[in-house]
């Protein structure tokens, strides 16, 4: 790729008023919105459905605008934690009205703030840790089953459905974060060794 064929770095990695940093903050925002929105008037409507779909779409939007503009740390743990606040609050929204069960979603979360935690341990420590494609894949399917609950025509009437695949969700979601367990271990054990040597 020629010199003006490359994107643009618009904003350093230590900005933190950036465009892509907006967009996530928005999706942050929104996100007890439509928690209240399923509570009060869930569990599956047009209008729960396409509110979703915009916050859901714009972790694909924000992720452009920073690869066009400069990726920043603070959108690298923004991202990420309005991904997982988004998913985590409309699922225990279900849950709460009794469309989804409480265990997979304990589950899902309780492997979401354990890599959360372990991941700023590691940061702290000058270790980041890349994400494997199976945790997009993970990602993905957490959404579908979210989007699938909220949708007239398949919450109404395939609850079910959505049940089963949320299992799957959960199964993905703990296997991506034994993943994640190992990669961080082992780079952990790197960066301590020629410290530990010298």
């Amino acid at each position: 790729m020629s010199t003006a064929e490359k994107p643009t770095s618009t904003f350093g990695p230590s900005a933190l008023a950036t465009p892509a940093n907006v967009l996530t903050l928005a999706r942050l925002l929104a996100t007890p919105v439509l928690v209240a929105m399923v509570v009060l008037t869930g569990p599956a409507t047009w209008t729960l459905f396409g509110v979703w779909f915009v916050c859901a779409s714009s972790d694909g939007l924000d992720g452009y605008v920073a690869r066009r503009q400069g990726t920043t740390r603070s959108g690298a743990f923004l991202d990420p934690l309005a991904d997982k606040f988004l998913v985590l609050g409309v699922l225990a929204a279900l849950a709460s009205i009794h469309e989804l069960s409480w265990l997979p979603v304990i589950l899902i979360g309780i492997r979401e703030v354990a890599m959360s935690v372990f991941r700023a341990y590691a940061a702290r420590r000058g270790v980041s840790i890349p994400a494997r494609q199976t945790a997009k894949v993970k990602t993905l399917l957490q959404d579908i089953v979210v989007g699938l609950a909220l949708m007239p025509l398949v919450g109404e009437h395939h609850i079910a459905l959505v049940r089963g695949l949320l299992w799957v969700a959960v199964a993905i979601t703990l296997y991506t974060g034994l993943e994640y367990l190992h990669d961080g271990r082992r780079l952990l054990a790197g960066a301590a060794g020629p410290a530990g040597a010298a």
